[in-house]
């Protein structure tokens, strides 16, 4: 959808050089889907989930590797590795 607004030039430059976005299109729909992503965060954490503390402990495998899933995830295209 094709649309007019006025946004704040230096500020997406800023965004985009960031972020290493390929576009200002890309920049602005990825700003919409983290805002919304943690909108609905809120609301999980303001709800909970509707779990019982018991579900909650029982909802995880104890053999779960989150480093084993970290090295094997593939990197975001646009990310920018940081300097250590």
């Amino acid at each position: 959808m094709k649309m007019t607004m006025h946004i704040d030039e230096k500020l997406l430059a800023r965004v985009i050089a960031a972020h290493g976005f390929a576009s200002k299109t890309e920049a602005v729909e990825m700003a919409l889907k983290e805002m919304d992503r943690k909108d609905r965060l809120k609301e999980y954490f303001k709800n909970g989930l509707g779990l019982t503390t018991e579900e909650l402990k029982n909802a995880v495998d104890p053999n779960y590797d989150l480093m084993a899933l970290r090295v094997a995830e593939i990197p975001y295209k646009n990310a920018r590795r940081r300097a250590r």
